[in-house]
């Protein structure tokens, strides 16, 4: 089932001894358009304090009562490194957070998720940790950058199509929950269509302008104008008329 990241903002967090805070934002790659971290304010427990929690960690999820539930205790979530989030995030830091929480990093393997394509199935099968001084000699190789976006902030980034028009800006973006691949962007064309919203798979994006945010399409004005019109109140599926610009039955980031 696809999941609303705008909607997510706001959803309680349960550890499995008490509350958490609710989600403020999600982090994902630009590389693999995969939402990596979930941004928690923590609210009157830890007092003006942010924290990562990952995909993961995450068990039962009750979307419609907006409560997701973490295989953490409060202490484990107290005791992680902490985080700015008014800064980048680096690859060091991902990796500590990793560490402490007992996951191998998910750019050291060779599927989506490093050793497997779900990240639930790393809680379920536990898997050695690579030794640290390989997991440093691959992030000299990388490099510090982690490449991650903030959802809230790519919100208004505007959308170029393949034949040079501007058609609107990002409104929001749909992500599985199984895997947590951003599945789909939304589009708001308001300036071109007075309230419609269409939708386009980050598959078809050509590139990103970060510094201008702007959205560079492989996809025309004409292939626009004739896609299904999106519905909030009937979200789309792993079939039908919505997978215009996405493939049915097929990961989205394949290894």
């Amino acid at each position: 089932m696809l999941h609303s990241a705008k909607d997510a903002h706001g959803v309680e967090i349960d550890a499995s001894d008490g509350k958490v805070g609710s989600i403020d934002d999600l982090y994902f790659d630009d590389a693999k358009w995969t939402i990596r971290y979930l941004v928690v304010d923590t609210g009157g427990w830890l007092t003006g304090r942010k924290l990562l929690l990952t995909p993961p960690s995450v068990g039962a999820a009750d979307w419609p009562r907006r409560q997701l539930s973490v295989r953490l205790s409060r202490q484990q979530i107290e005791d992680s490194p902490p985080i700015d989030t008014a800064k980048p995030v680096s690859r060091q830091h991902e990796s500590d957070l990793y560490r402490h929480y007992g996951y191998p990093e998910y750019w050291n393997g060779p599927y989506l998720w490093g050793y497997t394509m779900l990240p639930a199935l790393l809680e379920q099968e536990p898997m050695e940790l690579p030794d640290r001084r390989e997991v440093r000699e691959q992030m000299e190789q990388q490099g510090n950058d982690s490449h991650l976006r903030s959802c809230r902030a790519v919100r208004g980034y505007h959308i170029h199509t393949a034949d040079g028009d501007s058609v609107g800006h990002v409104e929001d973006f749909l992500f599985d929950e199984r895997d947590w691949t951003i599945q789909l962007m939304l589009v708001d064309t308001r300036n071109w269509w007075p309230g419609r919203h269409v939708l386009v798979s980050p598959q078809r994006i050509e590139r990103v302008d970060w510094a201008a945010r702007q959205v560079f399409v492989k996809v025309t004005r004409a292939e626009l104008e004739a896609s299904p019109e999106y519905d909030s109140l009937k979200p789309p599926g792993q079939g039908g008329p919505h997978d215009l610009y996405r493939t049915p039955g097929r990961p989205l980031n394949p290894p």
